[in-house]
This record gives structure tokens, sequence and C-alpha cells, in this order.
């Protein structure tokens, strides 16, 4: 009897150990703990991992906190921010004229974005300036169990993405953040070791490849397009609302009531990724499209540059070097995400990260997804039952129609937690 004991006892504390892990219980903003069933750190809002006693124990007035800053962050974006005098960004703080879809500015007396019915804030004139944009009633707010709802069923009706036996990927090294200013090759191997090139005889794949290669890719360098080159835009768009994942894309939008037709969405679709402003110094240098898929050369640096099949091209022809990665997503098939470090014809991106084995239409659907809902801001979705997160920006220096903006960057949130 009395050799049991110590077994019981080491039964019992490893009981209450574990019932410790299922709570917060001196454990707010502790580390993640890979160990415990549930956890309390800053980020587990993010991840929906957090333990049911968390907004009791560990927030304010009970109220969610947003997670801490995740590794990517474009620092052209920032420092574009930085440049922009505040008469660029708002013509009138009182007035919705040109602000439709801002993220909310709590120096400004009223506001313009979707939410502002709600909380009773909009600016008078925001009915009159973005009514046309669907959401002048609190009811068409999107909310964030609506965009894992769609975004599922993206992920589900991408039917055209890579197959485990389509991509073999060699990721080699990976490196801590804090290595990632080194500029130190990690990988003696090319990222790709083989892609099935039978994917880009599909047509959004073709259609995609034909656009990557109309651009300057630095920036200052006005872009001019030829009849060709500007049919081949609406070639893209054509294709890829032929797809079930636009078509599930176009029908949330139209229940959500933001387009009234699918013309409407096309439209407004090739307005916000293929108008051109400028970055430089020279009128429509860039686009959001050229910037997030084909990549730009920006003082020096990489900046964009968020596609996997761009990538491997690139890198197929020599002019890329992959040098290491910071993470790599859970999943377990294709799409995937991976967080790199590269050279891309002598110039590094210090964080870039990518869907790797999605297809054209997938990503294009995601991005104008949050762009669109979440103009601004971080996107939380919902992919294959894994969180996901994806960051947009837009262009605030200029607009079209109606006070609309374009696209200054898209990517997916990267984080090593």
């Amino acid at each position: 009897m009395k050799a049991c004991v110590p077994l019981i006892l080491a039964m019992l504390c490893g009981l209450a150990w574990a019932g410790k892990m299922e709570s917060c219980a001196s454990r707010c903003n502790e580390k993640f703990n890979r160990a415990a069933a549930c956890q309390c750190d800053r980020q587990c809002p993010w991840y929906w991992d957090c333990c049911d006693d968390y907004q009791h124990l560990c927030t304010v007035e009970k109220d969610p906190i947003e997670p801490e800053p995740f590794l990517e962050l474009e620092e052209e974006m920032e420092e574009e921010m930085e440049e922009a005098p505040a008469s660029n960004l708002y013509s009138a703080p009182d007035s919705c004229r040109g602000r439709c879809h801002e993220s909310f500015d709590r120096h400004h007396p009223c506001h313009c974005n979707a939410r502002c019915p709600e909380f009773g804030n909009c600016c008078e004139d925001f009915d009159s300036q973005c009514g046309h944009e669907g959401f002048s009633h609190s009811s068409d707010a999107i909310t964030k169990e609506e965009l894992k709802a769609i975004s599922e069923k993206i992920y589900r009706a991408d039917t055209n993405k890579a197959q485990k036996e389509d991509i073999i990927l060699n990721s080699q090294n990976a490196i801590s953040p804090s290595e990632t200013r080194d500029q130190v090759d990690h990988c003696p191997e090319p990222l790709f070791t083989y892609v099935n090139e039978k994917l880009f005889s599909k047509p959004t794949y073709a259609a995609f490849i034909n656009l990557l290669n109309n651009y300057q890719r630095a920036t200052g360098q006005a872009e001019h397009f030829s009849g060709q080159q500007l049919a081949e835009q609406d070639t893209f768009l054509r294709e890829v609302m032929k797809t079930a994942v636009m078509k599930e894309l176009y029908s949330f939008f139209h229940h959500q009531n933001r387009y009234s037709s699918e013309q409407e969405f096309v439209n407004d679709l090739k307005n916000m990724w293929f108008g051109l402003y400028s970055r430089g110094n020279e009128e429509g240098d860039s686009s959001g499209f050229e910037h997030v898929f084909s990549g730009e050369i920006k003082k020096g640096k990489v900046t964009g540059f968020h596609n996997w099949i761009r990538f491997y091209m690139q890198e197929k022809e020599g002019l890329v070097d992959y040098y290491s990665h910071i993470y790599d997503g859970p999943w377990e098939s294709y799409p995937d995400v991976l967080a790199m470090q590269f050279n891309w014809d002598g110039y590094y991106k210090e964080v870039g990260s990518a869907f790797i084995g999605s297809s054209p239409e997938f990503e294009f659907a995601l991005y104008s997804l949050c762009f669109i809902a979440r103009p601004g801001k971080t996107c939380q979705l919902s992919l294959g039952g894994y969180p996901l997160a994806i960051q947009t920006y837009s262009w605030d220096k200029s607009t079209y129609g109606n006070g609309k903006k374009y696209i200054a960057t898209a990517y997916v949130v990267s984080s090593t937690r």
C-alpha cells in the first residue's frame, strides 16, 4: 500500500496541473505554452485558442484586446503614410467625400466606415456619399463570423489549386525574426524542387501569367500598356469570374448589398486592382496587381511580391535566390502559407509571405474580400479550420469613382508563435 502512495500523489498532481492548464488563473499574458490545453497570451484571440475564462480574467472590463503586432509590415506603406500630408488623405474631415471604407480614426469628428451607423457617429453626408457603397445601414456591416464562413466556402470551392503531388517544396532552413535583416543565404537549394507546369495551362493560370511581365518593376517609371496588355487584364477578370471561387465571392457581396450586379462588381475589381497611381515621381507607375502579384523595387528594396507562381517562374530563370523562411503554415495540403526571405535579381525581401499552391482566383478572391470588407485592417478568416489573417492597405493619395480607394497592398499576415 505504501508503494502506491507516491504514484497516487503523482497522479493527483498531474490532474491538478492539467486543470491549471485549462484556465487562465495566474497565466494572463504568459508566453505561448504548447503543452497547455488552452492559451492566455495576447495572441490567443486571433488563434481562437484562449481558455474559457480568458476574457473574464485577462481583459479589462471584459473587452477583447487586440493581438500583438505580427511579423510582416510592408515598410514602404509606413514610409508613404508618414510622407503623406493630411490634405492628401482627406479633403474635409467633417465630410465623407473621398472617405468611404476608411478605417476608424479617433481624431476625426465624424466617420464614414461600415460601422458608423451602428455607433451613431457618421458624418452628415454619409448616406449621400457612401450610400451607393451599400452599407448605409448597420445591418450591412460584415461580421467576423460571416468573413470566416465565406472564406471557408472559397477554400472549398478552389478546385484549381495544386494537389500534393503537383509541388515538391524544399523549405530547408528556418531562421528567427531577428535574423531577417542579416541578408544571409541559409538555403543552398531552390525553394521549388518540382512544379507540375500542367497547372499553368488552366485558363485562370494562363491569364494570370500573361499579366506578370506587363510591368516595370522599379517605382518611378510610368506604366504604359498596349492594347493587347489592356485586353489581358479583361481576359483575366473574365476567366476568374467563371470560377466557383469568384462566384461565391460575388454572391456574398451581392447578398450584403455591396454590389447590385456582377458587372458592377467586375468594374470595381478592375479599378481597385489595375487602376494606376503614383508611388514614385511618375504618374501611373504602380497598381495593386503589380505590387501584390508581380512585385516592385522601391528605394533599393523588394516591395510586394506575394505570389508563389511569380516566385517559381523567377526562381526557374535564376532571378530569385531563396534564402530562408520564418513561418510555415499548419496546412497539410495546398494552399499553404510560407513567410520567406529572398533576393530578387540583386534586391532583398526581408519578409515576404505568400500562399503556396493556391490558384490565382483563390488569392485574388481572398485579397479582394478583405480589401472590400476590412480595408486597412487585419482581416480574420478561416481556411480548413485553421485561422488565417490578411492585411490590406488602401492607397489614400488618389481615388477613383466617387472617392473609392485603390489597393496599395495585400498580404497574408505571418506569425512565428
